[in-house]
């Protein structure tokens, strides 16, 4: 009864002093708004960078010539590498017994696809594939058929389309047998992929690939290629890893005792390092809150000092007819807790809105971050009594006859 007595005598007092009070949880929501906002981006963004992460597959890890992520500097001292082979990978499949698939892939950038009076962006990936490389990335085939080895040994001049090139080309046509240009290439339209959506806007769906004996007929074997290794099971992926580094570095002839030429890579790393990447952000976010914190909570004090100042005659009655100290103590804690409160979950509302709005612009999932609105919330309430037992303190100590005497 004493909790919700004072709850309501210090709503009755924030209403009574509107701008007061308006002024005072301005603070409280500019700071809780603050980490909130940022840590729902963020939330948003990597909710969905870890599902694409998480595509390569829990089985699988890739080996390539650069680590996943680089600086300029790390750049130049990987750049000197020598280029993973097509030839060096055939071998590995061959000397290795534990992968279940070597997935073989190159790439080129900033391809035109064209067919008849059509033509796509100069944006489109060309990707040159082995068999297991549809395997292993899961790449479904939602019209038409994949690749075969019929078309890997003989060179077959087919390509299987991504969704957005295909419904850039093919508006009111069915794509299936028909002929496509990309670059010197005439290619006949074997299948269409299942759409794979976007990530922080980025279309995951603008590409071709072709059979990798047709890349390598038209673009040579002058770039580096890529290894996605399936591992039996989660259990053993380790164990395949392990294989996998010995039998390269036997086939690059890397020297014992000297280090790899070649990147292993996860997609437990890969969100390792976006997590590494994000940690600045909400460090930052963390330090400004604080700031606005301690601010506002600077403003609570001082405002429930002038309250106290203000209601010294109705504090002096209070206590001439009963009141106790803890009561009026409570009475004044209670209104910087619920001062703080409001605020709080003002910001915390403001905050959550305008995390999502920046995901959906970004074009990632919404989220509702439970976890940092408990703390949210969590720190308001601290925040209020840390700032509001001096003056609740100062109010339950005033001499009940001075109080009554004074003006």
């Amino acid at each position: 009864m004493l909790v919700l007595e004072s709850i309501k005598m210090a709503l009755n007092s924030l209403v009574k002093n509107k701008l007061r009070s308006i002024l005072t949880l301005l603070g409280i929501a500019i700071g809780l708004f603050s980490i909130i906002i940022v840590m729902t981006a963020i939330g948003a963004i990597q909710s969905s960078v870890e599902s694409a992460f998480n595509s390569l597959g829990t089985n699988n890890f890739v080996v390539q010539k650069f680590p996943a992520i680089t600086g300029p500097r790390e750049w130049r001292k990987y750049r000197n590498r020598p280029d993973l082979t097509i030839e060096q990978g055939v071998r590995l499949k061959a000397i290795t017994h534990l992968p279940a698939a070597i997935g073989i892939s190159l790439h080129k950038d900033g391809m035109v696809v064209k067919y008849s009076n059509e033509k796509t962006n100069p944006n489109v990936q060309l990707q040159g594939m082995n068999l297991d490389e549809l395997r292993v990335n899961d790449l479904v085939v939602a019209q038409g058929r994949g690749f075969t080895q019929q078309d890997e040994n003989y060179t077959n001049m087919v390509c299987i389309l991504g969704s957005d090139v295909a419904d850039k080309l093919f508006k009111n046509i069915y794509p299936i047998g028909q002929e496509v240009r990309v670059d010197l290439m005439n290619l006949k339209v074997i299948g269409v992929y299942e759409k794979r959506g976007s990530v922080l806007g980025a279309g995951q769906d603008n590409f071709v690939t072709i059979p990798l004996s047709v890349f390598k007929k038209y673009y040579g074997d002058r770039r580096s290629a890529g290894y996605t290794v399936m591992a039996p099971d989660k259990s053993k992926i380790s164990e395949t890893m392990d294989e996998v580094i010995g039998a390269l570095r036997k086939i690059r002839k890397i020297p014992p005792g000297k280090e790899n030429d070649f990147e292993i890579v996860t997609n437990d790393q890969l969100v390792a390092q976006f997590n590494d990447i994000t940690k600045y952000f909400r460090l930052g976010a963390a330090v400004v809150a604080f700031i606005a914190l301690v601010a506002a909570g600077v403003g609570i004090m001082n405002i429930m000092l002038v309250s106290v100042t203000e209601r010294t005659r109705e504090i002096g009655i209070r206590k001439a007819i009963g009141a106790r100290k803890i009561m009026i103590r409570a009475q004044f804690l209670m209104e910087a807790i619920v001062l703080s409160q409001i605020g709080g979950l003002i910001g915390i509302i403001l905050g959550v809105i305008g995390g999502n709005i920046i995901a959906v612009v970004l074009h990632v999932s919404a989220i509702l971050p439970v976890e940092w609105i408990i703390i949210g919330v969590t720190v308001t309430t601290f925040v209020g009594i840390l700032f509001g037992v001096y003056p609740a303190v100062k109010a339950s100590n005033l001499d009940p006859i001075e109080a009554l005497r004074y003006e």
